[in-house]
């Protein structure tokens, strides 16, 4: 539910914004701002949320969210101008923020490790079935009035925050979150309902108290934690002031991830699908809003891809090919763009025809790896100490990159040609694809207190990574010796 509000929000906003435009009689520049400005109000949700959910707890930062979402998505159904929608966008970017930080960290701590990227993943399955929802809702609200079919789109974007509000009160506290404020009963009788097996959920409760720097001999509900200081000026300090090589090496991955994700120009092809169509020749509202659509089911379709494999395959395979993918299918629509637009009097049904796949390909490439495995990798690199405030400032970046691109496609392609900008993009998804091969270590199979130890050689990670694979192999030995002994 997090994530089909922001989803939700984004595939909606790009339909709505044809009937915004002719009822409440705004600019280019407005809208460029309208669209954009909710990811630079997610941004300070996201910031805000990670000191949040450390106070309040995961659970409680969740129902949260979905207040706040509602407030605003009943803001804006009802703006009787843009100084007011606008004031609506801020309200449900909050909400957008504070659902897009919590939910990964969430999914990434009650989950076992052989599942942790199938269900990390789900943010990203879901931020497309709600960009497919809100295409939906488009093609038939378009049907109603100009000045009520804008506001119905907006609307509705409320229900998804009302599921939110109540699953938020009834789901389980994050056993980490629980063992960092000393609950150690109640975080061991969740890890019993979320392990596979009760070793599994006895040997992730010695890991987490070893993280709390709680010991593992003592077993009363509720003990005093020795190092709670996550959320803190001690995590802002130790992340970006005194911070180790394994920190520093996390911080860049994680955050640098995410700012590539949306650098790349992925929103700019979703939000902006019927001005792309529109330029590639389908001039119809009706038309625009049908190939929108396909979009949204081409990422549906596409996203279920990863989601079944990233515990099989790891992250590194499918987010270097995903990138790989995307590079060039950024390259054929610029391609194809910058040929319709040097022949604007002909009708040029190929070079149409390659545009219109190129989108489609780009957002199922994108939804193949680099949508999901974003927010997987990100959620689960972090020590628990840091994991919050990491996560938060990874997805308060993603949103950040994803707001200036939005708020500035238009004058970008007024400036160097539709073709150009996404010439652009392809260049920045190339350089994306270097950043990722030689900084991100695999982290398939490895448990969340385990991945602090394989950061901090930077290049030369892969060799960190055998080392500690050959020590692994060796204390196993060990313990099938004293066994036999």
């Amino acid at each position: 539910m997090s994530s089909v509000l922001l989803g939700y929000d984004t595939g909606v906003m790009s339909g709505a914004m044809i009937y915004i435009q002719r009822d409440l009689k705004i600019n280019d520049v407005q809208k460029e701002i309208l669209v954009g400005t909710i990811n630079v109000y997610s941004l300070l949700g996201s910031a805000i949320a990670g000191r949040t959910c450390d106070w309040i707890g995961r659970r409680y930062t969740i129902a949260m969210a979905g207040v706040i979402f509602f407030a605003g998505a009943i803001l804006m159904a009802c703006a009787t101008n843009y100084a007011f929608l606008m004031f609506g966008r801020f309200v449900a970017g909050l909400g957008v923020g504070y659902a897009l930080m919590i939910a990964p960290v969430y999914s990434a701590e009650i989950s076992p490790r052989s599942i942790r990227g199938f269900i990390t993943s789900f943010t990203e399955v879901f931020i497309n079935f709600g960009v497919l929802l809100g295409y939906v809702s488009n093609y038939f609200f378009a049907k109603l009035a100009t000045n009520l079919g804008w506001r119905f789109m907006m609307g509705v974007g409320a229900i998804p925050s009302v599921m939110l509000f109540v699953g938020g009160l009834i789901m389980p506290e994050s056993p980490r979150w629980l063992m960092m404020h000393g609950r150690v009963g109640e975080a061991s009788r969740i890890l019993e309902k979320t392990s596979e097996t009760l070793q599994e959920a006895r040997e992730r409760l010695a890991d987490i108290k070893q993280a709390a720097g709680i010991p593992e001999d003592n077993h009363e509900e509720v003990v005093e934690v020795p190092n709670r200081q996550a959320g803190g000026r001690g995590a802002w300090r130790e992340m970006f002031i005194h911070p180790t090589r394994a920190v520093l090496h996390i911080t860049i991955a994680g955050i640098g991830l995410c700012f590539f994700q949306q650098a790349s120009g992925i929103d700019s092809v979703v939000m902006y699908s019927p001005t792309i169509f529109e330029k590639a020749g389908i001039t119809s509202d009706n038309g625009k809003l049908l190939a929108t659509i396909s979009v949204g089911v081409t990422k549906t379709i596409f996203i279920l891809v990863s989601t079944f494999n990233i515990d099989k395959f790891g992250r590194r395979i499918l987010l270097l090919t995903s990138t790989g993918g995307l590079v060039c299918s950024l390259l054929g629509l610029a391609i194809g763009l910058t040929v319709i637009d040097q022949h604007p009097t002909e009708k040029l049904t190929g070079a149409v025809a390659v545009c219109f796949f190129c989108v489609l390909s780009s957002v199922a490439t994108f939804s193949m790896g680099m949508g999901p495995v974003a927010w997987v990798y990100s959620s689960e690199i972090f020590p628990l100490r840091l994991r919050a405030l990491g996560s938060g400032l990874a997805a308060a970046m993603n949103r950040l990159v994803s707001g200036v691109i939005l708020m500035t496609f238009i004058s970008l392609y007024k400036a160097i040609t539709i073709g150009g900008a996404f010439f652009l993009f392809a260049g920045i998804a190339f350089v994306a694809f270097i950043f990722f091969f030689t900084l991100l270590p695999e982290t398939q199979g490895r448990g969340l207190e385990e991945m602090e130890e394989m950061f901090g050689t930077f290049f030369k990670w892969r060799s960190t990574v055998r080392e500690l694979e050959e020590r692994k192999k060796l204390k196993a030995e060990e313990g099938k010796k004293n066994d036999l002994a």
